[in-house]
């Protein structure tokens, strides 16, 4: 079987809604995918149509239309799957109905706000990776005096604990008591990123909503309330990543 011949097994896999790429690739590397019946040991494989490709010994699926969802994640669900600690997640909340979908970014814990959802694991990786240009953007509620240069200087980047962040653009919306709300985005999206960066400005975040990730707004969308975007609007803003 020649490598990189037709499509990447990680994608075709991805595309099948099984998982995100980076997933598949773990998968792959754990002796969990076989081509043909013959067992990868790395992601660097290509496969073309009418190849057998299998996961855990099941045949994947045909490549479903892509599907994209808008989801009102309310605090206190994890974004994932399964958690280890027994925590409630977002797919155990999700309608029944729904196929197998996986998250494009995550929110963590005690984040809330719009979250998208979709059926196509290559399409998920591909908006989740800065170079995209998606800005994602949020409200973010924190205890502590905010200084206006200070927030404006996070426009350069930061270093908080010897990990580089990339631009944020932050400004203060209102004061209210002891707490002030802020409008911030950024294109990146780190694990707790918003959080870890405001923090040595003396600014601990105590809410935090997503309100935006790319074109797709949370509008007036009900906490825990799910809706598909339609397929001429993903058309319109996704055109040649979508799968046919």
């Amino acid at each position: 079987m020649a490598e990189f011949k037709g499509d990447r097994v990680a994608k075709v896999i991805a595309r099948a809604g099984l998982g995100s790429r980076r997933e598949v690739e773990r998968w792959i590397v754990e002796g969990r995918v076989a081509v043909d019946g013959r067992k990868l040991k790395t992601p660097a494989v290509g496969v073309v149509p009418g190849q057998i490709i299998t996961v855990d010994g099941k045949p994947i699926a045909a490549a479903e239309q892509t599907r994209l969802w808008r989801y009102h994640k309310p605090a206190g669900l994890m974004t994932t799957h399964k958690d280890p600690q027994g925590r409630p997640t977002v797919f155990e909340r999700l309608p029944e109905h729904l196929p197998r979908v996986i998250s494009i970014g995550r929110l963590d814990f005690s984040s809330e706000g719009l979250l998208l959802l979709t059926n196509d694991g290559q399409l998920a990786r591909t908006l989740e990776m800065p170079k995209t240009g998606w800005i994602r953007r949020y409200r973010v509620r924190v205890h502590g005096e905010p200084d206006d240069a200070k927030l404006a200087a996070l426009e350069k980047g930061a270093e908080v604990d010897g990990v580089s962040y990339g631009p944020i653009k932050a400004r203060l919306d209102r004061r209210q008591g002891a707490n002030a709300w802020l409008t911030v985005a950024l294109a990146e999206g780190r694990n707790r990123e918003i959080r870890k960066v405001l923090e040595p400005l003396g600014l601990t975040v105590n809410r935090l909503i997503r309100i935006a990730y790319g074109p797709f707004q949370l509008g007036n969308l009900g906490r825990g309330q799910i809706e598909e975007v339609t397929r001429k609007v993903l058309r319109d803003q996704m055109g040649a990543l979508l799968a046919p």
